[in-house]
This record gives structure tokens, C-alpha cells and sequence, in this order.
């Protein structure tokens, strides 16, 4: 970072236990359960694939790059200090601005699953877009005010919601596991079902799959408000990937215990499998407190996003990049306040924008599709500086991947490769897409769009700094 005019320091209010659950809110989710088992058994071993070929790539990267840099920005850190600071503010500037629309979707995911808690009360609501859109916009604020006040109040919802993820696969795997040994299985896993079907459309389908491990590398942008980071991030990564690659295998098997593939059906295909399993074992009462804690899944899931993301305009705006207020830190509750305000609202404002003259499905569509393909971006950047930074010595304290050099290039490659295959499969429309052109110019475009607004920024900031040092020469 550059120099910044004195200001109060971030406080370091994250522990091994706050990060953990931050790892576990941010990349488990019912909705992935739910996507996996409506393709059939077939999944569970892309479930693997996927654990080999992105999650522990992205993990062990993370690891050995939060370990040399531990400062605050993580990716951002990290890109500049492999390839410069335009790689490094262009890698930020696609992560947060990808993410803003993340959120709206995973709220509008959350308004829909805390309707279930409401039975036939709230099926007046299921297509009211007022409702999705309240919703959204309260916890939105809500996010965006307790991570201001501090990292101790906004570290809640992000514990707080990861038990609306544990807890209700936890239940779907205990309930499954005793159906299954009375009742049997609503799925037969014979060997054949367990082999993938090897077809494009399978395939496209199977690249998704690989980002439900996506986040892990979202803590380390908050490296300077974390306990000793270069312990305890490691310490956390290796227990929420445990319990996120446990909890993705065995839910998927346990909601296909529950029902047919064909029966499941986005998230309302997981309330589903619970509502036929706590009926079969006679506690129906038990679906609504699940409705309730995927609804703070959803919660949890936005607010990592936000409150991590957000310190990556903080560090542009030290960094000169984006106006200097965005690296203000507020003298009391010592976050990064600015940024996270300007960052909340950009939300706020993009989940107004995207239900504007639509349905609530068309608006969870538009939103979804905003960010779909530069989301994967910063993560080429992210293998792509691992590859990179082999090249520099190790400083004391720094924590290698085992194996050292050799192994962290040949993970950082896997992920590179995996990472750009589902780029290329990402941009392919759907079978449904009737006009398949204008689909892939609209990926295409938008992103490109959003890269050179990007890059006009940062040459302006840049223009601007020279100006003043010219200035200051004078």
C-alpha cells in the first residue's frame, strides 16, 4: 500500500472461530445441494472432481498467498505484487463489481425460503415482487450498517448464518440416514448411475459445479482485521473445507435418499426433500425452523460477500485508485467505513435496478446473468499469481504448501485449467436460448464493458498521479 495520511489503525476483531464460520457461510450452501441432486447420482463424483480439481487448487493458493501477503485486500495484494498495480485494481474491480449483483440473487433466494416458514400464509406473496424486493433491500441496509459500526457486530450474521447452512443439512443427513434404514432410498446408486453421462450439456452443467467451492479466498481481504492471519487462516481453511466438501457430498446423497433427482428442484427441492422426510419420521414441525435457518443461510451468505468485498475499494482508494475517502477509516468503530457504505448502496441500488419492470423470477434471472461470466475472471488472476510468485524467495513466518514449489505450481495449474474451461463453457447459452448469438455477444459485451470501465478508472487515477507528482516537482 501507499502511503495514508495518519488515522486510526482496522481493528483486529476476526478469531479462528469467526473466520471458520465466515469460510463455511460464504461457500456452503442448501442451493448447490439442491442444483446437484436434481442432476442424479451422477453428481457425487463430480462433487469430488470438483474438490480436487478447484477447491483444494484455490485453498492451497490462498493458503501460501494470504501467508506471504497478509495485509488487507487479499486478491488484490496479491495480483499486484505479481504482475503490478493494473493487474491488481482490474482483478479488484471485476471481483467487487461482479459481486454486487451476487447479492440481490441470494437474498431473493432467502425471501422465497423464509416463505415456507409462513405455509399457506405467505403463498399470497410467492410472486409479489414488493415482497422479494423489501426483503432484499432491509437486509441489504441491515449488512451495510452492522459492518460499519465494526467487524464485531457484522462478524455475527456471518456466524449466525452459517448455521442456517450445518444445521439443516445436518438434520437432512440424520433424518435421510434413518428413513433410508427403514424405508430405503427414493434413489438407487447402482454403479452405472454413478457414472457421469459424458455429453455437453452435462458438461456445462458439471463447470457450475466447481464454484460452489468459491469464497475461501474472500477472508483474506480483511488480512488486517484478522488475529494473527498467518495462523489462523490456515487453521480455518483446512476445518470449513472439511466440513464444506463433507457437508456438499453427504447432503446431495441424503436429499437423493429423500427423493428422485427428477423431484428435486432448486431450493424449493431441498424444503421438499425435508418436508417428505420429517413427515415420513413424524416431525413435520421441524420444516419450519429449516426454512427459517436457510433463510439466514442466504443472509450469511450476502453479508461475507459484502463486508469482505468491501475492503477492496478500501484498499484501491489508499492506493490513490479510487477517491481517497474510500480508505477513511472512522476514528470509533475503526472500519472502513466509506467504502463499506458506497459498497452497500451499490447493492442496494442494483437489486432496485434489477426487479425494475420485471417479474420476480425474470428480475432473479437478470441479476444471476449480470455476474455470471466475470466472476470467474479474478480467479485466473488469483492461480495465475501463485504460478508467478513462485519466482520470489520465502520470507520468515511464511507458510508453504507441502511439497513446496513444485506442488504449489502444479495445484496453481490445475486451478488455471479448470478455472478457464468453465469460463469458455459459461459463455455457451442454454438449450432454451432461442437467439444463441445475441446470448454470447450479451456475456461477452457486458463483461467487456465492465473491464474497460475498469481500466478508464484506473488510467484517470493514474493521469492523476502523475499530474501531482509533476506538481509536487515544480
Amino acid at each position: 500500500m501507499t502511503d495514508a495520511p495518519a488515522q486510526p489503525g482496522l481493528k483486529r476483531s476476526l478469531r479462528f472461530r469467526d473466520l471458520t464460520l465466515f469460510y463455511i457461510a460464504s461457500a456452503l450452501s442448501v442451493r448447490w445441494v439442491s442444483t446437484a441432486a436434481a442432476a442424479g447420482p451422477s453428481t457425487l463424483l463430480i462433487w469430488i472432481v470438483a474438490l480436487i480439481g478447484f477447491f483444494i487448487p484455490l485453498a492451497a493458493s490462498v493458503l501460501e498467498l494470504s501467508s506471504r501477503y497478509p495485509d488487507e485486500g487479499g486478491i488484490y495484494v496479491w495480483t499486484r505484487e505479481a504482475f503490478g498495480p493494473f493487474s491488481g485494481f482490474i482483478t479488484a474491480w471485476t471481483y467487487w463489481m461482479s459481486n454486487l449483483p451476487f447479492f440481490a440473487s441470494v437474498l431473493y433466494f432467502g425471501a422465497g425460503a423464509s416463505l415456507f416458514a409462513l405455509g399457506s400464509r405467505g403463498q399470497h406473496l410467492v410472486h409479489d415482487s414488493r415482497y422479494y424486493l423489501i426483503f432484499t433491500l432491509f437486509w441489504l441496509a441491515a449488512i451495510t450498517v452492522t459492518n460499519i459500526i465494526g467487524a464485531d457486530a457484522g462478524k455475527w450474521l456471518n456466524n449466525i448464518g452459517s448455521l442456517g447452512s450445518v444445521l439443516p443439512i445436518a438434520l437432512l443427513i440424520l433424518l435421510a440416514a434413518v428413513s433410508a434404514s427403514r424405508f430405503g432410498s427414493a434413489t438407487a446408486f447402482h454403479a452405472h448411475q454413478l457414472a457421469p453421462h459424458l455429453d455437453f450439456k452435462n458438461a456445462v452443467f458439471w463447470s457450475t459445479i466447481f464454484f460452489a467451492f468459491a469464497g475461501c479466498e474472500a477472508g483474506s481481504f480483511m488480512g488486517d482485521e484478522i488475529e494473527n492471519p498467518r495462523r489462523n487462516i490456515p487453521r480455518a481453511l483446512l476445518t470449513s473445507g472439511i466440513i464444506v466438501a463433507g457437508g456438499y457430498i453427504a447432503g446431495t446423497t441424503a436429499l437423493l435418499v429423500a427423493l428422485p433427482s427428477h423431484a428435486v428442484d432448486g431450493v424449493n427441492g431441498f424444503m421438499h426433500g425435508m418436508f417428505v422426510l420429517s413427515a415420513r419420521m413424524h416431525v413435520g414441525w421441524l420444516a419450519v425452523p429449516v426454512a427459517l435457518l436457510i433463510s439466514l443461510n442466504m443472509v450469511g451468505g450476502a453479508a461475507a460477500f459484502l463486508s469482505s468485498t468491501s475492503r477492496l475499494p478500501f484498499v484501491a482508494g489508499i492506493d490513490a485508485y479510487l477517491p481517497r475517502a474510500f480508505g477513511h477509516i472512522h476514528p470509533r468503530f475503526r472500519t472502513p467505513w466509506i467504502a463499506i457504505g458506497i459498497y452497500g448502496l451499490a447493492g442496494i441500488v442494483t437489486a432496485a435496478l434489477g426487479q425494475a419492470g420485471t417479474s420476480v423470477r425474470g428480475a432473479y434471472d437478470v441479476l444471476v446473468s449480470m455476474s455470471i461470466f466475470s466472476y470467474f475472471i479474478p480467479y485466473l488472476f488469483l492461480f495465475a499469481a501463485q504460478i508467478r510468485l513462485q519466482r520470489r524467495p520465502v520470507g520468515p513466518g511464511v507458510m508453504r504448501i507441502w511439497g513446496g514449489r513444485p506442488v504449489a505450481i502444479a495445484l496453481a495449474s490445475i486451478g488455471l485449467l479448470s478455472t478457464t474451461i468453465t469460463l469458455v463453457l459459461s459463455v455457451i447459452p442454454g438449450a432454451d436460448e432461442t437467439n444463441k448469438a445475441l446470448a454470447v455477444a450479451k456475456v461477452i459485451g457486458s463483461t467487456a464493458l465492465l473491464i474497460s470501465a475498469g481500466v478508464i478508472v484506473y488510467v484517470i487515477a493514474e493521469r492523476k498521479k502523475a499530474r501531482t507528482v509533476a506538481e509536487t516537482v515544480r
